[in-house]
């Protein structure tokens, strides 16, 4: 990763109707609280097609609620090829996502394609995919989120309040 400010963010899991927009949303709150007015885009997308055009999964919608953030407004779309220029960071939630992700990109981007959990706090795990469980699955996902996002925010408000001293930075 270059010493290039990261100022938008891309989550991305398979059908972006679970996972990715939770990311997406958690993420939002926890870098509103921690860095106000530092503008940063952010969107979620799918390497699937599946869900184009679906809501987030009600599942989702009900423990970002129980948690104060409101996804209810995000629908699933694909990645697009322009997204891997748009955006800085592309975070997949799984291991499948970023190998899809990299598959997908051109060579000279695929330093931006990182696994959430890795790139944000330094675990090698998955985010795993709570589709086919129940609610304590969406709320185990919420907490590993909310976790990476707080680890992600910190690095990234670090390096956004860091002089620019013409060096490299080894923050990210």
């Amino acid at each position: 990763m270059s010493a290039k400010p990261i100022k938008s963010i891309l989550f991305v899991c398979l059908g972006n109707i679970c996972r990715s927009p939770l990311a997406e949303g958690v993420f939002r709150a926890v870098w509103s609280e921690r860095a106000g007015d530092q503008d940063m885009v952010l969107d979620s997308a799918a390497t699937s097609g599946w869900e184009v055009g679906s809501a987030s999964d009600p599942r989702s919608i009900a423990i970002a609620a129980r948690h104060g953030i409101d996804i209810s407004r995000q629908t699933a779309r694909k990645v697009a090829p322009g997204d891997f220029h748009r955006f800085d960071l592309i975070l997949g939630m799984d291991r499948q996502n970023v190998r899809d992700l990299k598959a997908l990109a051109p060579a000279a981007v695929h330093d931006r394609i990182h696994l959430y959990l890795e790139f944000a706090s330094g675990s090698g795990r998955d985010v795993p995919d709570p589709y086919y469980d129940g609610p304590e699955a969406f709320a185990t996902v919420y907490r590993m989120i909310r976790e990476a996002s707080e680890a992600l925010a910190a690095r990234l408000a670090v390096r956004v309040s860091a002089p620019d001293s013409g060096q490299a930075s080894s923050t990210i």
